[in-house]
């Protein structure tokens, strides 16, 4: 009875256990074998990376985005050439990442006139910033009868005195524009609000012709979504300088006339027909008053 029985088994230790298996009975699975990064890193939400929606090429790729620096192209073109997937998938994940909030795009015109689409990575849907910028969106319209508001557009220079025949020819200009640019279409609204524009231009002594080239030249090659505040635009940041003063000319010299022989005192004078002198005219008219 006391004796010790060699053949069973010897049971093992909870602490030998634990130390083999850190997850108890659980030997299947990943087993994280972590470092902590004190540089060069990046912190992805789990929203993120274990999104159900998501697929693993959307995910990939905003984790990619977030972990760019601002200012780094992340076009299709660009990120195509990056990964060896195509344009046509990248996009569908930038798609599926613009529809969860991941990812904005929005449409913005540079200081030359040019319209660039812009990306705003989001690394959490719903906060602050994102709602703040929900907010400043136009509100949709409830009604199919209520007009949707007209945006205001920029202001343009204005000529020294309204003057009507160059307001008619700025905007004859104006209509002009279609046919240089289909896209310059404009409305009689639009051409009232940029005629007076136009006529500061003419009035520094630029052609018509000159101010049709100014406006349609290098336009840029994508659709343009408000045709009046582009050209708003132009016509103040390219507006050119007056013309240099130019002084009056100087009053012409009165003609040199003939010498005449006076006809009552035979002095000489200048006249352009014969008769009296000045001296001599005097004369006659006083004799004339005391007669």
């Amino acid at each position: 009875m006391d004796s010790e029985n060699p053949s069973a088994p010897v049971r093992p230790e909870p602490g030998i256990r634990r130390k083999n298996h850190p997850h108890g009975h659980r030997t299947a699975g990943v087993v994280h074998d972590h470092v902590r990064h004190t540089e060069n890193f990046t912190v992805i939400g789990n929203d993120l990376v274990q999104h159900p929606d998501l697929s693993l090429l959307a995910i990939g790729l905003a984790c990619h985005i977030q972990s760019v620096r601002p200012g780094t192209a992340v076009d299709i073109k660009t990120l195509a050439a990056r990964f060896p997937e195509g344009p046509t998938r990248i996009a569908a994940a930038l798609r599926e990442l613009e529809t969860h909030g991941y990812l904005r795009r929005t449409r913005e015109r540079t200081a030359t006139g040019r319209i660039v689409t812009r990306t705003i990575s989001c690394n959490r849907p719903g906060h602050r910033g994102a709602r703040e910028q929900t907010t400043r969106r136009p509100a949709r319209r409830t009604s199919p009868e209520e007009p949707a508001p007209r945006k205001r557009l920029p202001a343009v220079p204005q000529p020294s005195r309204p003057w009507t025949a160059l307001l008619q020819t700025a905007v004859d200009v104006l209509s002009g524009l279609r046919r240089e640019d289909p896209r310059l279409l404009l409305s009689a609204t639009d051409a009232e609000h940029l005629a007076p524009g136009v006529a500061a231009w003419l009035e520094r002594d630029i052609t018509p012709t000159a101010v049709r080239r100014a406006l349609t030249e290098n336009l840029p090659h994508e659709p343009l979504i408000r045709p009046a505040a582009f050209l708003a635009h132009r016509l103040t940041a390219q507006l050119p300088p007056p013309p240099p003063f130019r002084p009056p000319a100087p009053p012409a010299p009165e003609p040199r006339h003939r010498l005449q022989t006076c006809e009552g005192c035979d002095r000489a004078f200048r006249s352009p027909t014969p008769g009296h002198c000045r001296d001599c005219r005097s004369a006659r008219h006083v004799a004339g008053r005391l007669a």
